[in-house]
């Protein structure tokens, strides 16, 4: 397996084998099901679709359920495919599986993480963007601190281009960090300890890959 499904827990520190104090974040990674496995001859692509987080059958629509029932489990919350050419690891996949942590990640392999960053709401460009604002305050002028200033349009071109930084909505995009390292495995648990910070709230939903 290349990857699997958990939700952020929260974070704490450990010390690495040389002494220093680490930041970590504790994960919980599953145990995931196995739903689907796509081909290229069905779908034109090869994935595996994992599903996690059990929830009510009444929340479920038919559809979603006779999709669960085909793969003898409950019905979950969350949904990721897995893009998957490798033969050794299809070899191993069936419909059904239930995939747990020890099966994907072991203590001190590096991994990519992925989640949705915390929204912050409409923010101004001194936050959004790390604007140092006009300036102090003058006579006549107040209020000027983090104003964003001239967006340098005039007569000519007389609009403002795309992409310029202003104020605007900041958060809620999806955030990969790569290459984190595994501090430690509770498999009895499903707990994975990542060395660093990863996107996202607590409870909320990570992917992580290898």
């Amino acid at each position: 397996m290349i990857g699997i499904i958990g939700k952020k827990i929260g974070m704490t520190s450990l010390y690495d084998s040389k002494g220093h104090k680490k930041a970590c974040t504790v994960i919980q990674g599953g145990p995931c099901v196995v739903t689907q496995l796509k081909t290229i001859s069905l779908d034109g692509y090869q994935a595996i679709q994992l599903a996690y987080d059990d929830k009510k059958e009444k929340n479920t629509t038919k559809s979603l359920m006779g999709h669960f029932t085909k793969a003898s489990t409950t019905p979950k919350r969350k949904q990721v495919e897995f893009r998957c050419d490798d033969a050794d690891v299809w070899q191993q996949v069936a419909l059904g599986q239930v995939v747990r942590v020890e099966d994907v990640f072991v203590e001190g392999e590096f991994v990519d993480v992925i989640g949705t960053s915390k929204g912050k709401g409409f923010q101004g460009v001194v936050k959004r963007h790390g604007f140092s604002g006009v300036g102090g305050r003058s006579h006549g002028q107040h209020n000027r601190e983090r104003a964003p200033g001239s967006v340098g349009a005039c007569s000519y071109p007389s609009r403002v281009f795309k992409g310029m930084r202003m104020a605007g909505r900041m958060g809620g995009h999806n955030v990969k960090v790569k290459n984190l390292k595994i501090m430690r495995v509770f498999p009895e648990k499903d707990l994975v300890v990542i060395c660093g910070a990863i996107p996202g709230a607590n409870n909320a939903y990570v992917i992580l890959e290898k």
